[in-house]
Parts: structure tokens; C-alpha cells; sequence
């Protein structure tokens, strides 16, 4: 574990930027209804998520997240989550077989990278049950999923283990624990999915903004239906609710994306 608190080099791949000002023009005018201004895309299908590597759970949430921040050195993409009150476990992984996902897993036990881990299987997750519970079924969970994050410290790109949260991340974790093989960045996240008119947006699906204004995607939130979104705003704030009625947000709108 001495080594696990020692070895932190954080990753540098966040794609999400908000700035605080000046602000550059906006994408989309006030007077203007929020709606994308990128043309329609073609849906890439998500592929489901396959066999997972469930590495530690702990009670002190710097501790999942010290963790996670070590794995990622090695390109293993985890994340951290609630499992339940007071209990975080990290996750990592996506693979076709649990025969490869325990190669793995034993590979990187043998080098003292992990103590202990855990198979999860594509079965045990939320959209498993879509055939037999319905599209809203796996809505509903996406956002109770997402919700769990709220007042989290969660990071992923960010410069110390209190702050520099990172959107993106948050949404391929929410994704990826409820079974989706949601890509790592904001840029690749909308690239992916179906679009969504403002109007037509459903739980779960995923909000897209330009907060760097330089017409491009630079953050991501997971909508919650009533024009709430829950997000990872920016670093030395934790993951919280905002509104597409916010002044701020609604300029900056860029579009929605639906993934079922």
C-alpha cells in the first residue's frame, strides 16, 4: 500500500475545460433556441462492455482514488465509484473473455500492481436487463448511477487528489458500470452517440458543450430530465447539478446524444 501512496503521477487527458472568463462569443446566440450546431452525425453503436477487473474497495474515497490514479500510470484506464455509503471500489478493463480478463488480472498481480481482484462479468450489469426491462429501465439506472457521484471528489486528469475533475471521465464511469463501452474522451463521447434535439432529451442521455470557446466539444454532463444535468464542473468544485436554462450553459450548448 506504501507504494500504491507513493506513486502518483496523474493523467493529462481530461477534455473538459470550463473556463471563467472573458468569455469568447458564444456558439449559439441567447436569442437562439438551445439546439446542436454540428450537423447530425452517423451513430457509431456502442460496443457492450465486456469482462471487467475489479481491483480493491475502500472506505476512504482518496484511497480508491489513489488507486486509480496509480493503474492509469499504466494505461489501464480505471475509475473509481460508490458502491455504497462509505465503500468505493475501482474497476478497469474490457475484455472479450473472463479467461483474458484473469490472464490480466494475475499478470499484474504478479507485479505488485493489484493485490486482489475480481471478475465482473457483462451479465451482471444494467444493460443486461434492457431486453427484458425496457430502454427506461437502463435510463432510470444511468442517472441513479450518476447521481451516486454527487459531492464525490472525482478526478481524472486533474493536478492533486481534491480537484481537477474531469467530465468526460465521470461519464464513460457511468457508462461503463452499467454495461456501455462509452469512449474516454468528451470529443470521442459525441462523436458516438445518437442526435438528440434539446426538446427530445431523455434521462441518461449525454449534454455537450463548447466551455472553452473554440467551437469544439470541451465538456460533457449526464442529463437528468426537468433541463438538469449532473456533470464534473472544474477543478475545487465536486460533481453537482446544473441547469440548460443556466445562462452560461445555454450559450454554450453544442447538442445531445442518445446511446439506446
Amino acid at each position: 500500500m506504501a507504494r500504491l501512496l507513493c506513486l502518483f503521477v496523474l493523467l493529462t487527458l481530461s477534455a473538459c475545460t470550463i473556463r471563467t472568463g472573458p468569455f469568447p462569443p458564444s456558439t449559439v446566440s441567447p436569442e437562439q433556441p438551445v439546439e446542436s450546431v454540428f450537423p447530425e452525425q452517423p451513430a457509431k453503436p456502442l460496443i457492450p462492455l465486456g469482462f471487467t477487473i475489479q481491483a480493491g474497495a475502500f472506505s476512504n474515497v482518496d484511497n480508491a482514488s489513489r488507486l486509480t490514479d496509480y493503474l492509469n500510470e499504466y494505461n489501464l484506464d480505471a475509475y473509481y465509484f460508490v458502491y455504497e455509503r462509505d465503500l468505493y471500489k475501482v474497476r478497469f478493463g474490457d475484455f472479450s473473455t473472463r479467461e483474458e480478463a484473469i490472464a490480466k488480472a494475475k499478470e499484474l498481480e504478479t507485479q505488485n500492481i493489484i493485490k486482489e481482484f475480481y471478475i465482473v462479468r457483462p451479465d451482471q450489469y444494467t444493460l443486461a436487463s434492457r431486453a427484458r426491462l425496457g430502454d427506461q429501465y437502463v435510463r432510470t439506472m444511468l442517472v441513479q448511477t450518476a447521481r451516486s457521484f454527487l459531492g464525490v471528489p472525482y478526478k481524472w486528469g486533474g493536478n492533486s487528489p481534491r480537484d481537477g475533475f474531469d467530465c468526460s471521465g465521470l461519464a464513460m464511469s457511468v457508462y461503463r458500470l452499467n454495461g456501455f463501452s462509452l469512449p474516454r474522451t468528451s470529443r470521442a463521447q459525441f462523436m458516438a452517440g445518437d442526435p438528440v434535439d434539446v426538446k427530445s432529451l431523455s434521462e441518461g442521455d449525454l449534454v455537450f458543450f463548447d466551455t472553452a470557446g473554440k467551437g469544439r466539444v470541451s465538456h460533457v454532463g449526464i442529463y437528468e430530465g426537468g433541463g438538469r444535468f449532473i456533470h464534473a464542473p472544474r477543478a475545487g468544485r465536486q460533481v453537482s447539478v446544473d441547469s440548460l436554462d443556466n445562462a452560461y450553459y445555454r450559450r454554450r450548448f453544442l447538442g445531445g446524444r442518445s446511446y439506446l
